[in-house]
């Protein structure tokens, strides 16, 4: 069945007029390197979303580059939900920039779909200031309003995109598979000659909940026109709503954090254990003069506790960081969160192949708050650059220069095409020693091991003592050695070594290393 007619405005230009950079400026405003939003001016320069930073540069030389700041835009937003309520009170935000609401109500009392989009757009277009887009669609669903508003012209006017009833299953049918934005399973979509979702909804829904699950089931029904869970219009469950009394009235957002997360808390475990998850969520705010202030979150999935936490903290610091006829006049006596929509709870949202996508937007945030903190080269990530010893296969590079949210090759020696003779092979050793600690290698007859020009062992290994230690330990296995003679064309940096793997009477195992007739313990095995 189609979906619940639904109204979604898009702001597409937001993180940039959150920003207050003006239109005819460049700009781009970026998570992890990459362009999520830019200027009209940016964008007549070839500048678009998905570039990485440097190619955004190179397009355009004088483009001013901002992170993004999510709690910025929210806060900003606010202004644009308010006018919508002019409109409609059941204005729901996915977040900072895209907002929507079901048109049934306000479509006949305004004289049809066509109508009351103009009216959409009249409202925001103030609100914004004429800084930025604004694109507003009428679609049957969610997903298919949202794809309707995201094809926005590239000038700065509103667009307005109505959708017949009905017409949802056509309107998406040409458009590629990516948009339905779950990479792993369009990969594999794409992969089977499923490109365009008319491909892929034409499938039999029984066979595509076979092969691809639950995930599947629900890309199916998108494809198709239809939400996994329309809006439901229906009175909450008041039993499930979790409300405090703040004592006394607090006049700051910081003053409310704690409270927040501990209500966002305590009502994901209560719909836990009833088998509940929330994908829409009212947040109520009262005020000691009896002001009141109600907003509803949607989101695409499910709401977790810190998801339900940061929108209010969003609306609330929005509200009180308003114009002064429009913030509240005395302190938040009240904060309410309200489950309005709840779905039977079917475990983590996980990508394709069982990746979690929240994981990977916390560690983003994360990563950003201390780039903040401490500059944006201090915050560093592995990458595998190959090499001989333990300690030269990895090297530490900035966060900012990769993209945290893309798959990177295992950092493994089998993911290198070139060769590298003397090369340790799998496994990894687990601690490596910064400071190599010098041991004596001796055979049965006390004689001292060593390594021949050839690479081979001068006797068989049979006990090692750490230097400053007293007593000698068995050696119960050996592998090697792996001779490596390195820049062995400049003598002044050329270095000649050999390494073997040694396990001992104790079960530990670790990796040696000569040079210059003497041996250290490289690393140590788990």
């Amino acid at each position: 069945m189609p979906g619940t007619r639904m109204v979604v405005v898009w702001c597409p230009d937001w993180p940039v007029v959150a920003w207050g950079i003006p239109a005819h400026e460049p700009a781009a405003v970026v998570v992890n390197n990459r362009v999520v939003a830019c200027s009209a001016a940016a964008r007549s320069e070839g500048v678009a979303t998905g570039q990485r930073r440097r190619e955004a540069q190179a397009r355009c030389s004088d483009l001013a580059i901002v992170e993004r700041e999510v709690e910025r835009e929210a806060r900003l937003f606010e202004p644009v939900v308010a006018a919508l309520e002019g409109i409609t009170p059941r204005v729901e935000l996915t977040g900072p920039g895209l907002v929507g609401f079901p048109s049934r109500g306000p479509s006949r009392f305004f004289g049809g779909d066509q109508a009351m989009a103009h009216m959409v757009a009249d409202c925001v277009a103030p609100a914004l200031a004429r800084h930025g887009r604004v694109s507003v669609a009428v679609a049957d669903g969610v997903f298919a309003a949202r794809l309707a508003a995201r094809r926005c012209t590239a000038n700065d006017v509103a667009d307005l995109t109505v959708i017949d009833p009905g017409g949802s299953a056509e309107f998406l049918s040409p458009l590629p598979i990516g948009a339905l934005e779950m990479p792993e399973l369009t990969g594999v979509l794409a992969r089977l000659g499923l490109t365009t979702l008319g491909r892929f909804a034409a499938l039999e829904s029984a066979d595509v909940l076979g092969r691809f699950g639950a995930e599947g089931r629900l890309a199916h029904r998108l494809a198709r026109g239809e939400d996994d869970h329309p809006p439901d219009l229906r009175s909450p469950a008041p039993d499930l709503a979790v409300s405090w009394v703040l004592e006394p009235p607090a006049e700051r957002v910081e003053q409310c954090a704690l409270i927040i997360r501990s209500l966002a808390e305590d009502l994901h475990g209560e719909l836990g254990r009833q088998g509940l998850a929330c994908t829409r969520v009212a947040i109520e705010i009262e005020t000691e003069s009896g002001e009141r202030h109600m907003r509803l979150w949607r989101h695409q999935g499910t709401l977790s506790a810190a998801a339900v936490a940061d929108r209010a903290r969003w609306q609330l610091d929005g509200w009180l960081n308003q114009a002064e006829q429009a913030r509240p006049s005395s302190g938040i006596l009240r904060i309410t969160i309200v489950p309005d929509e709840v779905v039977p709870a079917v475990g983590r949202q996980l990508g394709f192949w069982g990746v979690d996508t929240s994981r990977i937007e916390d560690v983003t945030r994360v990563v950003a708050r201390l780039q903040a903190l401490i500059g944006a080269d201090a915050v560093t990530v592995p990458e595998f650059k190959g090499g001989l010893a333990a300690g030269e296969q990895l090297r530490m590079i900035p966060a900012a220069a990769v993209d945290l949210a893309e798959e990177r090759p295992a950092a493994t020696p089998e993911s290198l095409n070139e060769p590298w003779p003397g090369r340790i092979p799998a496994p990894s050793p687990v601690r490596i020693c910064l400071d190599a600690q010098p041991v004596e290698l001796i055979d049965t007859s006390e004689v001292r091991v060593e390594v021949s020009g050839r690479g081979e062992l001068s006797t068989v290994p049979s006990r090692i003592r750490l230097e400053g230690q007293p007593g000698w330990r068995e050696v119960t296995g050996w592998a090697g050695p792996w001779p490596a003679e390195q820049r062995w064309w400049d003598p002044l940096t050329s270095r000649r070594r050999a390494r073997m793997q040694v396990v001992l009477e104790d079960d530990t195992a670790h990796l040696l290393m000569i040079e210059r007739g003497e041996w250290f313990i490289e690393a140590t095995y788990d």
